[in-house]
């Protein structure tokens, strides 16, 4: 449920899955499917700044400090900015305050996804390709638990299919009946991070990141030269 419950265990030849519905994981496929080269991923704002600073590409720096891009960024962390006329062929610079931070927790992983809502089904189907145990981590809201990624998490595992489950953890069971009891993602407005997003007027962010299944691939996080790196995972790909 955090990155904080991490253990060795948890990430050694197994699949993990991170989840910031609201709004790092969410964004990232955003970002991906508008046109986006790559993400880079970095889990402190000064880090990315220093790594965009020395690339020579086309290039975005992405940010987000109590949910507003940070002062000198190009852009902030709602998926619904990151279009195809900013995100074409380039490659972006990514630091937020929960979801980078619990990638750059999890990259042991045999494998590494970024999960989310939006993707949910082409997440499921490049867990059940790759056939090693998974392990569904949640980002949560500074430190703690957050709803909507115990929600998202809860998405992924209907799409992959009960009879294909095998829960080994309570902590599995209740994010999947949290996902069964709210088909619709009404939660993602009342969780803390949805009324953090709330007072920041960004209402559409949760909209946006609420829709099931509107982008279809799996988000897969590499490690390229010491740096985290997203791109596009379609099945094919394997």
């Amino acid at each position: 449920m955090l990155p904080s419950l991490l253990t060795t265990d948890d990430l050694q030849g197994r699949v993990v899955v991170v989840f910031d519905v609201l709004r790092a994981t969410t964004t990232m496929a955003a970002a991906l499917q508008a046109g986006a080269r790559e993400i880079r991923i970095f889990d402190s704002l000064d880090k990315a700044q220093q790594a965009w600073k020395l690339f020579q590409g086309s290039k975005l720096l992405a940010g987000e400090k109590n949910c507003l891009p940070p002062p000198g960024f190009d852009m902030g962390n709602s998926p619904g900015d990151f279009t195809p006329g900013r995100c074409q062929d380039r490659t972006i610079f990514m630091s937020t305050t929960n979801g980078t931070r619990a990638l750059v927790a999890a990259r042991q992983a045999s494998l590494l996804l970024a999960g989310a809502v939006v993707n949910a089904s082409a997440t499921a189907r490049a867990i059940l390709d790759f056939q090693q145990p998974v392990t569904l981590l949640c980002a949560g809201t500074d430190g703690k638990i957050a709803l909507e990624d115990l929600h998202g998490a809860g998405v992924v595992m209907e799409e992959i299919g009960i009879s294909n489950l095998l829960l080994e953890n309570d902590e599995a069971y209740l994010a999947f009946q949290q996902s069964l009891s709210d088909p619709t993602g009404d939660r993602l407005y009342i969780s803390q991070g949805g009324k953090n997003i709330l007072r920041a007027r960004l209402d559409q962010d949760i909209c946006y990141a609420g829709q099931r299944n509107v982008i279809p691939f799996a988000v897969r996080i590499c490690d390229v030269s010491g740096q985290l790196v997203a791109s596009t995972h379609r099945i094919s790909e394997v």
